[in-house]
């Protein structure tokens, strides 16, 4: 009775821990886009999380068991075996579905890889099993309890060899998808669609301009950072009604050849750009790709769109050189060949405020909740898309008092007598930049940084990161720093700009750095949250 209670116990504690492990590997799957070259290459990185300590200790008590069994009796060996069994399967901490930032989303392709691996991880076990079955007792046993250790050890490899079986099924529900998302467009020639892409800015340009032309039309825009092939179509075969006249689509890449399978799907009638900078420089290579592949939503638009550019970034103006119809350019830098200008730009706790000049010469005075000069350029060009589609300049400041800050950019709030300025999400440059100098603006109390610093551009990723330490000198008292490794750089230059070493605190996890300032804020301190890496990073 004895033996089998133990029996059931130790492949209780085996199948939780090998299904911890799965979801935890699927998670990773689906961050890297369920591409196996990407999950590949980040297994790559992340060796010591593939293999855990239990699996060693696992090896080790199968081990013992043979001499064990020779020695004394294999009853005993395996009864051994068996009480000592689950502590080998003891999931670790790193599998917490409460420890990650973006939770799994369970989609109908992630239930279609979560079965597909959890049948090779069943077919491995069963492999075993039977194997056992044929040897007899004892020594079945044995490998029944190798297969589940084989099992636990093998997942990250299961999940990858998932994702490349089902690669074919996925590509047919993909391109169904798109002819779908096509054929409902092709179907509204009434319809406007405007493309927004940039390395940063333009979810929030792709808000302010839909809320600006809501005071003339009936606007759909694809909703949060849904700038894939499968979120448009999403968007447009389940969203889109009769009853919209303007369809607004954030364009995302990371590789080349994604604008242009974007605009395939659908062409817009107008293009913004908003930026260029080293976002995805890893996969990019170099800024002038990144530039190329943006000005790829110019090329591919319909002839004679017109076309939005930011004129403060000099590759972003170099692509009027390939538009085919009006271009409008925007500036808050006072650029002469600009049609909408900001001037008078003043921040303070209650967002931005500044002064608009449009094409006309007219001005008008705008208010808004967003903060930083880089929303600035985003509210300017949801001015001259504003202008290009008839609305006056007062109708568009009016609009604009009402847009709200886009979730973890810029996002203000107040919890308790503390100021929280959320900018946990995809830090660049520009923005964090801009982040540092506003959180530097306040004077009520202690002025805190939280952040793991940037990722994913490539060769100039520890020179941003020193600089970024630079400004976090001149503007911060306090910073807390997520990851030993990845804010090196950062430390680097908080030192550079004579920093004291005292007021810089180093925490493995975001959550470790956020219990450390549960017991240390006080009222008029003021917290930024520059990027927080996702969970497929390590810092």
């Amino acid at each position: 009775m004895l033996f089998f209670a133990l029996a059931a116990l130790a492949l209780v504690f085996a199948g939780w821990r090998i299904w911890r492990r799965l979801r935890y590997f699927l998670h990773m799957a689906q961050l890297e886009g369920y591409r196996p070259s990407r999950l590949g290459r980040w297994y790559r990185q992340h060796l010591s999380l593939l293999a855990r300590p239990s699996h060693g200790v696992g090896l080790a008590l199968l081990l013992l068991s043979i001499p064990l069994g020779s020695i004394f009796s294999w009853s005993n060996a395996v009864l051994l075996a068996l009480i000592l069994w689950p502590f080998v399967f003891i999931s670790s901490r790193k599998y917490r579905s409460d420890q990650q930032k973006k939770p799994l989303a369970y989609t109908n392709r992630l239930k279609r890889l979560m079965g597909v691996s959890a049948s090779l991880a069943l077919l491995l076990l069963v492999a075993c099993s039977m194997w056992g079955v044929a040897t007899g007792a004892p020594t079945g046993f044995l490998l029944f309890l190798t297969g589940l250790l084989a099992t636990d050890f093998l997942a990250p490899q299961l999940v990858l060899l998932g994702t490349v079986l089902v690669q074919p099924v996925e590509r047919y529900f993909q391109e169904g998808f798109k002819r779908q998302a096509r054929r409902h467009i092709a179907s509204r020639p009434d319809l406007t669609i405007i493309g927004v892409t940039g390395s940063y800015g333009k979810t929030s340009t792709k808000f302010v301009v839909a809320e600006i032309l809501r005071q003339k039309y009936n606007v759909l825009a694809t909703p949060g950072s849904y700038n894939t092939p499968m979120g448009l179509c999403l968007v447009i075969n389940e969203r889109l009604r009769p009853e919209h006249q303007m369809l607004i689509l954030e364009m995302g890449m990371r590789y080349r050849g994604d604008i242009r399978e974007l605009c395939e799907i659908a062409q817009p009638d107008a293009a913004i750009v908003t930026s260029v900078g080293p976002a995805h420089l890893e996969t990019m290579g170099t800024i002038e790709n990144i530039a190329r592949e943006k000005s790829d939503i110019i090329r591919h638009a319909r002839s004679g769109a017109p076309v939005f550019l930011n004129m403060d970034d000099p590759l972003v103006a170099q692509m009027a050189e390939i538009a085919g119809g009006r271009v409008w350019r925007v500036s808050a830098n006072g650029h002469r060949e600009a049609d909408i200008v900001a001037s008078d730009i003043a921040y303070g706790p209650e967002g931005t405020s500044f002064t608009v000049r449009d094409d006309t010469g007219s001005s008008a005075s705008f208010t808004t909740k967003l903060l930083g000069s880089h929303n600035v350029l985003n509210i300017l060009l949801g001015v001259a898309v504003g202008r290009e589609m008839g609305l006056r300049l007062r109708q568009i400041a009016h609009a604009v008092k009402r847009v709200d800050p886009v979730k973890h950019r810029l996002q203000l709030r107040q919890k308790g007598g503390v100021t929280i300025i959320d900018d946990a999400f995809n830090s660049n440059p520009v923005g964090a930049r801009n982040a540092v100098e506003i959180l530097g603006q306040f004077n009520s109390g202690r002025r805190v940084i939280v952040t793991p610093g940037m990722v994913e551009m490539g060769e100039r990723q520890d020179k941003e990161n020193r600089a970024l330490g630079e400004l976090i000198a001149e503007h911060a008292d306090l910073a807390l720093l997520v990851g030993r490794n990845q804010t090196e750089p950062i430390r680097e230059g908080l030192r550079a700009g004579g920093f004291p070493d005292e007021q810089v605190k180093v925490f493995d996890t975001l959550f470790d750095a956020q219990d450390f300032l549960k017991g240390f804020l006080r009222d008029g301190d003021v917290v930024l949250y520059e990027n927080d890496l996702p969970d497929q990073y390590e810092a």
